[in-house]
C-alpha cells in the first residue's frame, strides 16, 4: 500500500471511529440530505417563487445535474475502486451503499455542485450551503462507505461541473 492510500485509509478509520458504538441517526439524516430530492426541491420553489434569478438557476442546476452524472459514472467505472466495507476486513459500514465503487462521491458531487450554483446566485447563502455539502461528504466517512480522498474527489467533480455549467449557460 502505498503512503497515499495508507495515510487515506487511517484518516478513514480516525474519523469512522468518531461514530462507533454511537447513534448515527444524525449522520444519516445530513447523508440523506444529498440523495437528490432536496436539490429538486429547491429548484423548483426557485423557479416557481423567485422571479430574479429562480428560472436561470433552475435550467443551470439541470444542465449542470445532466452533465456531471455521466461524468460521475464514467469516472466510478474507471477507478473502480472497492468501498470501505468491501475492501478492509472484518469492517461493516453503518449503512449499505447504493453501489459497489466508491471514487469519487456522488453524494459529495452533487452537494458540491448545488452549492457551487446556490453560492453564485445567492451569495449571501455561500458560507451555508458550503458547510452543508462539506458536511455531506464527511457524513459519507463516518457511514463507512467512502474514503477522506473519494469526496475530495466528489467536491472537485462538483466544483468543476458547476463552472463549467455556469460558463455555459449564464
Amino acid at each position: 500500500m502505498n503512503l497515499f492510500a495508507r495515510a487515506d485509509t487511517q484518516l478513514f478509520y480516525w474519523l469512522f471511529n468518531k461514530t462507533s458504538g454511537r447513534n448515527c441517526t444524525p449522520v444519516r439524516w445530513v447523508s440523506r440530505t444529498g440523495d437528490g430530492h432536496l436539490y429538486l426541491a429547491v429548484g423548483l420553489v426557485l423557479w416557481f417563487f423567485e422571479p430574479q434569478y429562480g428560472d436561470l438557476f433552475l435550467y443551470t442546476a439541470l444542465t449542470a445535474y445532466a452533465l456531471e452524472l455521466p461524468v460521475y459514472l464514467l469516472l466510478k467505472k474507471s477507478f473502480r475502486r472497492q468501498r470501505p466495507c468491501d475492501l478492509l476486513r472484518n469492517f461493516r459500514a453503518h449503512i449499505s451503499p447504493s453501489d459497489k465503487f466508491s471514487l469519487p462521491s456522488g453524494h459529495t458531487a452533487a452537494a458540491f455542485l448545488m452549492a457551487a450554483l446556490i453560492a453564485h446566485f445567492y451569495p449571501a447563502f455561500s458560507l451555508v450551503v458550503y458547510l452543508w455539502a462539506t458536511t455531506i461528504g464527511l457524513s459519507r466517512v463516518l457511514l463507512g462507505v467512502h474514503y477522506p480522498s473519494d469526496i475530495l474527489a466528489g467536491a472537485c467533480l462538483g466544483l468543476c461541473i458547476s463552472m463549467f455549467s455556469l460558463n455555459l449557460m449564464v
